[in-house]
């Protein structure tokens, strides 16, 4: 398929109306999200036709260069994700005519954050039209950011002109810093004006999981305790901590991954349908379920910690031994945790959630172990006990759904065996190289928050993890490259099940 007929089919799939004329605000605009995701997101869009012939784009950043230089140096970032394959944004060509319908918005303005003046000059390239402000920075600027936005009267919304904020994890680094971090968003904005993005809600396959739950009636029925033995959730990576050893020890697993993407995920397998696809009624469910959450416990906890080893054929050094790591560190890079859901659809369904780096394999996956069939009427054909269903949904490396299940054995005899039905998107539909902001730059362009996390949710999610961070277990060591700790396989066995393999 040419490019112009994939352009034309997926025009037609899209089916969407562009996004209103606005003004989008990056704070951060020479960062490592703007560069690797936030352009190659409007790029997409620009591509799909999806964007006013008005919208600007300014980007703000602390550093010298002008609006030109800024351009230029986009441009060299986005042709580069044309000769790597593993860069999330690998397109074959960069079209010409997208690429330059954005080059041709970008405007560059110096400024610090905590300079009033550079929220003035913002302001004076603003008007009172549209306006999103997305906040690719660290998580430090977040609310002075949004406070100096405030005092500016820029947040201010007009019967005919919104004014929104983007704000990327982490949101806060336990209970009581997020608690006051929405206290002091919530002074300057209102909840609908905030955007807590989280882009593992931008994959088709997590959204995917709303319909499969409540567009099927095969599965609805058996969601639940009666017949699901058990949910895992995992994050596995193979890389390390690379040269982002100073965040890392002052964050460590648990936070960077679980109170926001783990959670994002059982929230979207646990929650009850909602009265109605709408923002307050999708978004009022999940928090409902993050809130049932028991606080865990410390022996539902096991924390690791990567030692030298092998990851993919190639040596690694100990977590230890990185750069900008004490040398006595206690950080963990994996956790593992079991929790339990206080409600009538979950209670006694255990949920285990893993993430980890430098682990044997890269994978993200969701596993909804069900319970097996009470009789097996043909043998196993390995000789073994008849395996339970599992539905696989898996979002990294590849995003597909499967169905394991048991089959007869082709033959004279009567055995079974397992096999599994697949769906990915690729075998349906025209599917581009995305990187998963599209759909979320598009939604907070149309003021559609059902994507969104809300501030219970957050301090919901960070109630239930607050015990294993008041008081940790004590870090296990790993070799890099294998499944994580002995203490991780432990936790389950004690339940009589298992992980699944990497």
């Amino acid at each position: 398929m040419s490019h112009t007929e994939h352009q034309a089919a997926q025009a037609k799939l899209e089916n969407a109306a562009p996004a209103p004329p606005l003004t989008l605000v990056i704070f951060g605009a020479h960062g490592d999200l703007t560069k690797r995701l936030l352009m190659p997101a409007l790029y997409n869009l620009a591509d799909m036709h999806l964007l006013d012939a008005g919208m600007k784009i300014i980007g703000v950043d602390h550093s010298d260069g002008d609006s030109r230089e800024w351009a230029d140096g986009l441009t060299a970032t986005m042709q580069s994700f044309t000769h790597d394959r593993t860069a999330e944004f690998h397109p074959d060509r960069i079209d010409d005519e997208a690429w330059g319908w954005v080059t041709q918005r970008l405007e560059y303005l110096k400024g610090d954050f905590a300079d009033e003046s550079t929220f003035r000059g913002i302001g004076g390239k603003l008007g009172d039209g549209n306006c999103i402000f997305y906040l690719a920075v660290a998580a430090r600027f977040f609310a002075p950011v949004v406070e100096q936005l405030g005092r500016a009267g820029l947040l201010k919304q007009q019967p005919n002109a919104f004014r929104r904020v983007v704000i990327e994890k982490p949101f806060g680094q336990d209970l009581p810093s997020a608690q006051a971090l929405n206290a002091r968003i919530l002074k300057v904005a209102d909840e609908q004006q905030v955007y807590r993005i989280d882009h593992f809600m931008g994959k088709e396959t997590v959204q995917n999981i709303f319909p499969l739950r409540f567009s099927n009636a095969v599965f609805e029925p058996v969601w639940r305790r009666e017949y699901i033995d058990h949910v895992q959730i995992m994050a596995a990576e193979t890389i390390g901590v690379e040269l982002r050893g100073s965040f890392y020890e002052g964050t460590g697993a648990l936070r960077d991954m679980v109170p926001n993407h783990l959670f994002t995920l059982l929230a979207m397998i646990a929650m009850e349908a909602p009265g109605a696809y709408t923002s307050d009624a999708v978004r009022g469910e999940k928090a409902k379920v993050i809130a049932a959450i028991k606080p865990v416990q410390h022996d539902d906890v096991v924390r690791g910690q990567y030692g030298a080893g092998t990851v993919q054929g190639q040596s690694a050094k100990a977590y230890r031994d990185e750069p900008d790591v004490a040398k006595d560190s206690s950080t963990e890079t994996y956790v593992a945790l079991k929790l339990e859901i206080d409600n009538w659809r979950w209670a006694g369904v255990p949920f285990y959630l893993r993430t980890g780096k430098h682990l044997a394999a890269r994978r993200t996956e969701i596993a909804v172990h069900f319970r097996a069939a009470p009789v097996s009427l043909l043998p196993d054909r390995d000789g073994g006990t008849m395996a339970a269903n599992v539905l696989r949904i898996t979002l990294d490396p590849e995003q597909h759904t499967t169905l394991d299940m048991n089959v007869k054995t082709p033959g004279m005899n009567a055995q079974l065996s397992r096999a599994d039905m697949t769906f990915r998107y690729e075998d349906s539909f025209p599917m581009p190289s995305r990187v998963g902001y599209e759909v979320l730059l598009y939604a907070v362009m149309n003021g559609d928050t059902v994507l969104f996390q809300r501030a219970d949710q957050i301090e919901a999610a960070w109630a239930a993890v607050q015990p294993a961070l008041d008081h940790p277990p004590a870090v296990e060591i790993y070799a890099a490259g294998s499944a994580g700790p002995a203490g991780a396989d432990a936790l389950l066995a004690r339940d009589g099940r298992r992980w699944d393999p990497l």
